[in-house]
């Protein structure tokens, strides 16, 4: 056996391992770290029998407590659904306007609601419920069926123009260009379009056009075409254009041969209790009266 060699500067015994002459010194790992492994090794053994642990060829070793996180989130998700059950049945036994109320059930229906909406209602009314071309945006104050919270909950329960329901909002604009004659559309088009401070093509046509819009659209506009809400009419002179692009030429062409969207009425798929959540989150947007 060769002769243990020391290191001359440090006195500390080598392994014997050389590169390049320089030899490996044979330091002790320091007892801090010689214990906090021993502790590991018996924590790890520890868990293996108090945890879920080894593997078996049907199942696992269980632990000597029987917890699992799929258990434990079983139980969580039972306790969430009970007490979501609570406030579900308030929300079903309360008027949708004494929802608003009470803070705490507004609290829970409006999450409820916004959740609703993104599952149902985005595809027409987009994420953030801005709408788009013939789709309302449902965050102003531009409301053609009513703004308050029971006329948005009827709104939601009961669609637009949608046959399968009896009481569904069905008011529908004449098609005037079978009424009227294609000046008398540009003469109208051009006072409508000069109601929300736009520059008629020809400010001649305005004044006949008021007078056209007197007989024939004030019914269902209002005298200050400021809209009605019986009728689902929307205000004409707000700038805020659902069906057409604003401009002289669309307004025309939806005098001439209006279209008219539909809305189903959702009760039947979601239930009561939904449709009250959705009424309370759309009316939180900020644009409910």
């Amino acid at each position: 056996m060769s002769e243990k060699h020391i290191d001359e500067l440090s006195g500390v015994e080598t392994t014997g391992h050389s590169w390049d002459g320089i030899r490996e010194l044979n330091n002790p790992m320091p007892r801090w770290w010689v214990w906090t492994f021993y502790a590991c090794i018996v924590w790890a053994l520890a868990y293996t029998v108090v945890y879920p642990s080894w593997p078996g060829l049907t199942t696992n070793v269980k632990g000597y407590f029987g917890w699992s996180s799929r258990g434990q989130l079983a139980t969580e998700l039972t306790e969430a659904q009970a007490t979501k059950a609570v406030y579900l049945e308030k929300i079903a036994a309360t008027p949708v306007a004494d929802i608003l109320k009470d803070e705490e059930l507004n609290r829970f229906a409006t999450a409820g609601g916004a959740a609703a909406f993104k599952v149902n209602c985005t595809p027409c009314h987009g994420s953030g419920a801005a709408g788009g071309n013939g789709y309302p945006n449902l965050n102003d104050d531009d409301w053609m069926w009513g703004g308050s919270i029971d006329e948005i909950y009827t709104t939601i329960t009961h669609g637009v123009r949608y046959t399968d329901d009896a009481e569904t909002h069905a008011s529908e604009m004449p098609v005037f260009g079978d009424i009227l004659s294609p000046e008398e559309v540009k003469q109208v088009a051009a006072y409508v379009y000069s109601l929300s401070g736009g520059a008629p093509s020809d400010a001649a046509l305005v004044e006949p056009g008021k007078a056209l819009f007197a007989d024939n659209c004030a019914s269902c506009h209002g005298e200050d075409a400021k809209g009605l809400k019986d009728f689902g009419a929307p205000n004409l002179t707000d700038a805020i254009w659902l069906r057409v692009d604003g401009s002289e030429a669309g307004i025309a062409g939806q005098v001439t041969k209006p279209t008219h969207g539909v809305m189903p009425a959702w009760t039947a798929r979601l239930g009561d209790t939904t449709v009250k959540e959705l009424a309370v989150f759309v009316h939180s947007l900020g644009g409910g009266q």
